[in-house]
């Protein structure tokens, strides 16, 4: 029996391959009597009794085959969701007046004294400074605001009676473009400006970007950055921060 252990293994494969192929019964015995001789019968090519060693090798496959199985759902699994999936959605902007903000340029005009009059930079701490009028706070303030606050501060410190005050934006704060994109950098914003036109600013998509989806990080009015979710349409804000991501296969 020892003899014939291993031609009578390879004979049994020979025999499952051959009926696979042909998809028919046969009888083993015309191929190999040994086996029957040592004692193995089969049934149509199916051994009743396996060989030592083959049902474990077919237990051993069928184990390394679930793994991989397993494995492949799993990164499918992972591609279908993706980066970003599990952020939230970007808010949608409603129409609401647009507020003041560190790095906005104003410009400034003061009817009833020139000399007052001119382009400002809102600092970090959302400051103007105004010649005689000192640091004037207009951070989170709209332009409508923005001026009653500078008129008030005029009168305040007596230095115009009646004074006519107007407050333009001229320059926004900038918008960041970051990851699978052909030039990442810095950009100006523009009224009315999405995530698909900001991508164009940077030179569009690269090969490798994720196309349907990017991650928005916008500062919060209480000061918090918080990160999103946003599709092509998605409106930006100045200061947003857009990060294109990389697909995986």
């Amino acid at each position: 029996m020892g003899a014939w252990h291993l031609p009578a293994q390879r004979q049994v494969r020979k025999i499952l391959a051959w009926n696979r192929v042909r998809r028919r019964k046969m009888d083993c015995r015309q191929y190999s009597p040994k086996l029957h001789v040592a004692g193995y019968s089969c049934r149509c090519c199916e051994c009743r009794r396996a060989l030592p060693g083959l049902k474990q090798e077919k237990c051993d496959v069928r184990r390394i085959l679930l793994k991989t199985v397993t494995v492949v759902l799993a990164l499918a699994i992972g591609a279908c969701a993706g980066p970003g999936a599990n952020l939230p959605p970007l808010p949608v902007t409603d129409a609401a007046p647009y507020r003041l903000a560190p790095e906005d340029q104003l410009r400034i005009t003061v009817f009833e004294d020139t000399r007052l009059s001119g382009e400002y930079r809102v600092a970090d701490s959302g400051t103007v400074a105004i010649p005689l009028a000192g640091a004037i706070q207009v951070g989170g303030l709209t332009v409508a605001e923005a001026e009653t606050r500078i008129r008030g501060e005029f009168r305040r410190r007596q230095l115009l009676q009646d004074p006519g005050v107007a407050v333009q934006v001229i320059a926004y704060r900038p918008i960041f473009v970051l990851g699978m994109v052909e030039r990442a950098g810095q950009f100006p914003y523009q009224p009315g400006m999405t995530v698909l036109s900001a991508v164009a600013l940077a030179g569009g998509f690269n090969y490798r970007a994720i196309q349907d989806r990017v991650s928005v990080t916008r500062a919060e009015p209480e000061g918090q950055a918080r990160e999103y979710r946003g599709d092509r349409a998605a409106r930006l804000q100045p200061g947003d921060v857009v990060t294109v991501f990389e697909r995986r296969f």
